[in-house]
Formats: C-alpha cells, structure tokens, sequence
C-alpha cells in the first residue's frame, strides 16, 4: 500500500533528479554516477497521486510528444500496477525509432524512518576497503564516489554491502549486495538500515528501490517496514 504521506510530490521528484543527470531541456543524458552509464530513452514513474515522465536527450521531438500525449492518459491510482496501463503503446513507439534494449521496471520505497536491526554496519572507506577482497572486488573503485557505504562484516570480510549509488544534496538511492554464502540471514536489512542512517545523518532522504523479480530485496524493504513511494518504469 502506497503511503501518501510519505508521497510527497516535491520529494518524488528530487529522487528522479538523483536518478540522472539531464541536459538544459531536462532530457536524460546519462545515469547520475561517479562513471556514467547509459540513460534510458524513456522513465516513467507511476505514484498513487501522480504520473511522471522523462525521456532520452537523443528522442525526436514528435516522438516526445506522443509519449508525452499517452502518459498525461496513464492512470495513477494505489496502488498502481506493476505495468503501466499503456505499457504496449509505449513499446511500439520507442520501437519505431530504435531496437529496444532493456526494459525495467520495480517498486520505489523510502523510509518513513530508519528502524535498527540486528548487526551494526560499519562505514567502508579508502582505509579499510580491502575488507570487500574475496567477494565485492567489483565495488573497490567505487568506495570514493559511493559515500555512505556500509558493510557487514563476519570474519574479517564483508558479507553484505549498501552504498549511495545516485546521489544529490537531497537524496541518495541504495545499492545493495550481499555474498551467495551468506543470504537468508539478515545481513542485507542491517546493511541497508545503517546506510539510510548514515544518510539521514548528513541530512538527506535514504530511498530504496529494485526490480519486480528481485524477491529477496523486496522481502528486505518489508523486513524494513519501508513505504512504498510508487513504481518505476524505464525503457534503454
């Protein structure tokens, strides 16, 4: 169930302005990290009181348009359905100008407040990095740029990891992982609440979001009793 409290339309969109980073028409021109990324031609964010959109900074303006036309007639409700209403539309569309890559879409939760688990996380910086060795080397040059970034540790290494992974002055976005040997055990829900923590702590709104087949990170937002904000939908 969609919190409308916590659906605060200003707060909404300071999260899409985290995601990626725009041009001066607002057009999506790359992820919003540290190393770039490609941007999705098309977003879409469906929330019990509002339907946002955003599109690729390289979509012709007729095209634009027409995607804008059919998401002013997206119906928004709580809560809103796993796809858009308009899903097949949007495809055909997108589809005539260009092969479509990948499509997405998944829950969005914020933390209506931080609740402790079991387990303390502690911070991982440049001085203690070689804790995420033998399991999320993969992180390492992302420990500067991914700031708070928190860990797990059992025997002297990580087992679970959250880390800022879109960041603004007004809001960061999870990034979780957890090594195969060690799920199932509450590691990534410690993890996650100590980042939001640490993220509130330096006075911005920690927000969590993955996609519809990823059951175990959804199970760690309810473990969190985290809100559900709306739901995301991009197309690349």
């Amino acid at each position: 169930m969609i919190d409308r409290v916590a659906t605060d339309f200003d707060l909404v969109l300071k999260r899409i302005n985290a995601l990626y980073r725009r041009d001066g028409r607002g057009r999506l021109i790359s992820i919003n990290q540290w190393n770039g990324g490609v941007a999705p031609r098309f977003y879409l964010m469906r929330t019990a009181e509002s339907v946002i959109c955003r599109f690729g900074a390289n979509l012709p303006d007729d095209l634009v348009s027409r995607l804008e036309e059919l998401c002013i007639h997206e119906a928004n409700g709580e809560p809103p359905g796993k796809l858009p209403a308009r899903y097949g539309q949007y495809l055909n569309l997108l589809t005539s100008h260009a092969p479509v890559d990948r499509i997405w879409a998944g829950p969005a939760y914020m933390f209506a407040q931080v609740v402790p688990t079991d387990g303390s996380p502690i911070p991982i910086s440049d001085d203690n990095a070689h804790l995420l060795r033998d399991g999320f080397e993969d992180w390492l040059p992302d420990v500067p740029h991914r700031q708070p970034f928190v860990a797990m540790i059992e025997d002297g290494r990580a087992v679970s990891i959250c880390a800022s992974v879109r960041i603004s002055d007004a809001v960061h976005c999870a990034g979780v992982e957890t090594h195969v040997g060690h799920r199932h055990r509450g590691y990534a829900a410690s993890a996650v609440a100590g980042w939001a923590m640490a993220v509130r702590a330096r006075g911005a709104t920690p927000f969590y979001s993955t996609s519809w087949e990823n059951h175990a990170s959804q199970r760690v937002a309810a473990r969190l009793g985290l809100s559900l904000v709306g739901v995301d939908f991009h197309i690349t």
